[in-house]
């Protein structure tokens, strides 16, 4: 079969999400008879049908579904391929991450990175709320710091750094405020946040600023990983919550990546990591021993 070329599936794309032929050709700033030639003709070189077409209304078949999904990888490795060899004549490492997403590692990661003899300069890249492992897929990154298993890797290599519970961040005002821990049920009627792409029973949230301001203004709580709680806001509080979901702090990087760079920053990464797992371990320890050499209380 001949290349599909990466005109014929951005055309189709575009067409896959706006289930809508005059929509997309008005997206892609071409006239609505030839994309649907093109399409015709891609499905002709395909030997499939991409969608089932009525007079009212335009769905994707299973095997356009597959090639929704595969069509978009392509184009992001098209992309990815451009950027990182533009990249070349200026060397440095891109890194992103949402807001506060590193668990308290990233400066340790930063100064354990900068002693590698591979190292480059860092560039930290904030993004927007679920954005990170897109920009790492289409080549704007070179490494994310990823949570799973909300994000998709498909197409990365990832390392696990930290496993957190969940803590309910709520205002201080909250009736729940003064708890020590809740369950998942304690918050069932709570108006919660609703995601990018997904659903809530709260406002659309893109970006950490606007969910706390959000929750401080009593709109909303949010259940988030347990390093949420660092740097919080004087006028939020959080509560742990016991059976809340479980959250890995990872880092992703392209598979099969060649880069001597982002290895260095893979390898400081773990070692911060193993670093902090080992001294949460001795602090628990220590706790326990302080705890078996106190009297019970009488009574």
């Amino acid at each position: 079969m001949d290349w599909l070329e990466t005109r014929e599936l951005a055309y189709f794309i575009a067409v896959a999400e706006e289930l809508h032929f005059g929509r997309a050709a008005e997206r892609l700033r071409i006239a609505q008879p030839p994309l649907s030639r093109a399409i015709r003709q891609l499905e002709q070189r395909l030997g499939v049908e991409l969608f089932e077409r009525t007079s009212r209304k335009v769905m994707l078949t299973a095997a356009g579904e597959v090639l929704l999904h595969e069509a978009r990888k392509a184009l992001d490795a098209v992309a990815a391929a451009a950027r990182r060899t533009q990249r070349v004549a200026e060397p440095k490492l891109v890194m992103v991450m949402k807001p506060g997403s590193d668990g308290g590692m990233l400066q340790a990661i930063l100064d354990t990175y900068a002693t590698e003899p591979d190292a480059l300069p860092v560039q930290v890249q904030v993004c927007a709320i679920g954005e990170q492992a897109q920009i790492l897929r289409d080549g704007r990154a070179d490494v994310a710091v990823l949570h799973l298993p909300y994000d998709d890797t498909s197409g990365f290599d990832v390392e696990q750094l930290r496993v957190e519970g969940a803590v309910a961040i709520l205002p201080a005002g909250h009736r729940y405020a003064d708890r020590d821990r809740l369950w998942m049920s304690d918050l069932e009627g709570e108006p919660m946040p609703r995601w990018p792409g997904m659903t809530g029973t709260g406002p659309e949230v893109r970006d950490a600023a606007q969910l706390m301001q959000l929750i401080t203004l009593g709109q909303m709580i949010a259940v988030l990983p347990e390093s949420a709680r660092i740097g919080l806001r004087e006028d939020l509080v959080a509560v742990p919550v016991v059976d809340g979901p479980i959250t890995t702090i990872a880092i992703g990087w392209p598979e099969r990546s060649s880069s001597r760079a982002v290895a260095a920053f893979v390898r400081a990464a773990i070692a911060v990591a193993e670093k902090e797992i080992r001294l949460d371990v001795g602090s628990a320890s220590s706790a326990r021993a302080g705890l078996s050499g106190t009297p019970r209380p009488a009574g």
